[in-house]
């Protein structure tokens, strides 16, 4: 068979292995147009455990079939994983999050070819919400529909002009400036770009003193949006719309918590590429994963099980994951 599978509890295991059956110029090919025999896929999966290869085939085998080439997936055991295979040049291919795509184009030249979709969308906004509409929104907050779950949530400052939720941002920024010492703001774990770092950047431009803030941790979104809708905060941060994953659990909470501002756009991930493969082939690579979704009931499935996407897309909007680089860069040290 053309595809292989290769389930590693490291990508970085997968030198004593995929090394061993062919050097790293095999792997790769050159950039004279000459393809490899074969190359490897790494992505941090949505599933883990016995299931894991069965999810892998059908992508690996569409690509294999579309390229005529071996095409093998390896499990990364996190992001930063799939950059350190792609480095080593023992992934080819990595999906990955947008952090990631930053670090591996600017440490190995890699390719940024497509972007994920999630819900229709490349990016999403971090919301900051607040129990204190008096002070935050500047005026009445109005409902809209939450598309996604067809819930009827509260917004103000003009975050949504219209009956139905967009979630785009920036906007109503400029009432972050009411976060003022002592204020109670709900974060996330510094390495949450939704719930920490689009939030504290966005602050600090705002002029907030982030240091002189009442920070309340946090684990998770849904958390976010109970520390505020319980009163443990006057102003959280989370995901465009996290508070839908809790109004089953505390139905009062699309009463309570208002949305008075988004950040700018959070990139989703995507699929970068070695920048030794072949230009042609990253051309059929890129058009063949871009149609992947819409090939059949089962990709879909196994797309959306495999890393929660919808889609890939070749519009790349490269400089939002620049911009990410540089948000990333604030809290590297």
């Amino acid at each position: 068979m053309r595809r292989t599978i290769k389930t590693l509890p490291s990508v970085l295991a997968v030198g004593a292995l995929a090394l061993a059956g062919c050097s790293s110029g095999d792997a790769t090919g050159s950039t004279d147009g000459e393809w490899p025999e074969e190359i490897t896929v790494s992505l941090v999966p949505s599933i883990e455990g016995e299931d894991l290869a069965e999810a892998l085939d059908p992508l690996t085998t569409y690509l294999s079939d579309g390229l005529d080439i071996d095409v093998h997936g390896v499990v990364a055991t996190d992001y930063n994983a799939t950059v350190e295979a792609l480095g080593a040049d023992q992934a080819q291919v990595i999906i990955t999050d947008a952090g990631s795509l930053f670090n591996a184009m600017e440490r190995h030249d890699a390719e940024l070819v497509l972007r994920d979709v999630r819900f229709g969308a490349t990016s999403y906004a971090s919301i900051a919400m607040t129990n204190d509409p008096g002070t935050f929104c500047s005026d009445e907050p109005v409902a809209a529909t939450y598309e996604a779950t067809g819930e009827e949530l509260l917004y103000c400052n003009g975050t949504e002009p219209e009956d139905v939720a967009a979630g785009q941002g920036p906007a109503g920024v400029e009432a972050l400036a009411n976060v003022t010492a002592g204020t109670r703001v709900a974060l996330q774990a510094a390495t949450s770009p939704a719930g920490y770092q689009y939030p504290i950047v966005t602050m600090q431009d705002q002029g907030v003193d982030t240091e002189s803030i009442e920070q309340i941790p946090v684990s998770g979104n849904n958390n976010a949006v109970l520390a505020v809708n319980n009163g443990d905060a006057e102003v959280g941060f989370a995901y465009w719309d996290a508070r839908s994953t809790v109004t089953e659990e505390a139905p009062e909470v699309a009463e309570n918590v208002v949305v008075f501002a988004y950040t700018e756009m959070i990139p989703n991930g995507g699929v970068a590429v070695s920048s030794e493969l072949p230009d042609d082939l990253v051309s059929e690579l890129t058009e063949l994963m871009d149609g992947y979704a819409d090939s059949s009931e089962e990709a879909a499935s196994v797309m959306y099980d495999l890393v929660g996407l919808s889609d890939w897309t070749s519009e790349t909007e490269e400089d939002q994951i620049t911009r990410y680089g540089e948000v990333l860069a604030q809290f590297s040290e």
